[in-house]
């Protein structure tokens, strides 16, 4: 029996706002929680026990999995790190053979399977997306993992996706020192028991690691934007599949649609008159698109979904399930389940689930400046490109709008929040919190005489 085990027990908080209500292998992408991927390719590639290690949202991990027995959950809740974590999920595993990987990264099916079927210790690694200073790295000489460092400045080329591990590796897990010694001269550690800590000791002890490199885009998804680039490749790679129309039982196409693309419609979805859709389109169940809609393909929209009344929804963009998108609405990014948009509004970024954003509502992207929009994350400046990651607005689950609020490039909601009507939002606004304008104002005389009379 090959097993697997997914770690997912973290608190996820440099992927602010969107860990708040849910644990970050939750978070959707192209309307698919992160972790669903990896169950999906893991029993694709022939792993049939996947056991799953959770922390504070073990009932959400068990609610979304109820009806797949293959999928067994471990509660380890708080603990000194991922090697703890994984050190507690492996008991009672006398496999072996160990299939690890990391809850929050996304991978190629391929690139896994070549994991899987390592039949000696390694790690499967993907090329930096990032400065080195954001990753416990590593570098490859002569297809083995050398050099593991901590957050270097420039010195390591690779981040880890996944391992295969030997039942022999267990006790390194057990004895890992809660100091990663591993860092450049000058750099400062937390107190934490990491996995790659013991794939260190690992190697001290003469013991070898054969680095796999992914052929195909892979995503550590660690920051909000991380969400939506990896959200626009996967939507393309869904879409691509599309290679002809496919109407599910009581789905229909207008005669008056206009269609460049090939689109997939779900059970008793609809595409009606006058839209537009420019480019191939994955649509669910019970889904309308209709009344002059206008797609620009690459575009995956949920179930139980309204696209209607002359909106404009861009490239790569996804719509969640039981969402409206409508009445000369722009979207540009991606929005959870049950969200409203409507009433001329230009949103560009991810709004978060259940949020209902008012009329006008309108979240800017381009600076005056035709410059980027730098982040903060847990205290530190992030500076973030392409421009529709860094300039894009991230509006936190369960928030709202009032009329013709403004968000300016690159802010932050938290979950729970409100931006009252008329606010120009200028800098990240926490959850649980609302923020108001205070107006002032001036009343004079103003009657006919001022005409002459």
């Amino acid at each position: 029996m090959a097993t697997a085990i997914i770690l997912a027990a973290g608190e996820g908080s440099k992927i602010w706002p969107y860990a708040t209500i849910r644990p970050k292998p939750l978070i959707p992408v192209s309307n698919k929680p992160i972790i669903s991927f990896l169950v999906d390719q893991l029993r694709s590639v022939g792993v049939d026990r996947i056991r799953i290690a959770a922390g504070e949202h073990y009932q959400q991990y068990a609610n979304y999995f109820r009806h797949q027995p293959f999928v067994e959950l471990i509660r380890v809740m708080k603990t000194s790190g991922t090697a703890e974590t994984l050190d507690k999920a492996w008991e009672g595993v006398d496999e072996k053979w160990l299939t690890v990987l990391y809850g929050d990264c996304m991978m190629h099916e391929d690139d896994l399977s070549r994991l899987v079927a390592c039949d000696q210790t390694a790690a499967l690694i993907n090329p930096h997306r990032e400065t080195s200073r954001n990753y416990i790295g590593c570098s490859v000489d002569n297809g083995m993992i050398s050099d593991i460092t901590g957050h270097s400045r420039e010195d390591t080329t690779h981040h880890f996706l996944g391992f295969k591990l030997p039942a022999g590796f267990k006790q390194y897990l057990s004895t890992v020192s809660n100091l990663f010694r591993n860092v450049e001269v000058g750099m400062m550690v937390p107190d934490e028991c990491f996995l790659e800590a013991a794939l260190v000791d690992y190697q001290n002890d003469r013991n070898s690691i054969e680095g796999i490199i992914a052929k195909s885009p892979a995503f550590d998804i660690d920051k909000p934007w991380h969400i939506l680039d990896a959200n626009t490749y996967t939507n393309s790679q869904i879409c691509d599949s599309i290679e002809d129309n496919v109407l599910e039982e009581g789905a229909s196409i207008d005669p008056t649609a206009y269609i460049s693309g090939n689109v997939r419609l779900g059970k008793n979805s609809g595409i009606g008159k006058n839209v537009i859709i420019e480019g191939n389109i994955w649509v669910g169940d019970n889904s309308e698109i209709k009344h002059g809609a206008i797609l620009k393909g690459n575009n995956v929209i949920g179930n139980n979904c309204e696209i209607s009344y002359f909106c404009f929804i861009e490239r790569n963009s996804t719509v969640g399930d039981c969402s409206k998108v409508l009445h000369g609405a722009e979207l540009s990014g991606m929005v959870f389940k049950g969200v409203y948009l409507y009433h001329y509004m230009e949103i560009a970024g991810i709004v978060g689930e259940n949020t209902d954003l008012g009329a006008g509502t309108v979240c800017g992207s381009l600076r005056f400046d035709d410059g980027l929009a730098w982040h903060k994350v847990k205290g530190k400046r992030e500076y973030v490109t392409p421009q529709y990651l860094a300039n894009a607005c991230y509006i936190g689950d369960y928030a709202r709008t009032g009329i013709n609020a403004m968000l300016l490039p690159g802010v932050k909601t938290g979950a729970k929040s409100l931006v009252g009507p008329g606010v120009i939002l200028e800098n990240d606004l926490d959850e649980n919190k609302i923020i108001l304008t205070k107006q002032e104002t001036i009343v004079k005389d103003w009657d006919y005489n001022r005409y002459g009379w």
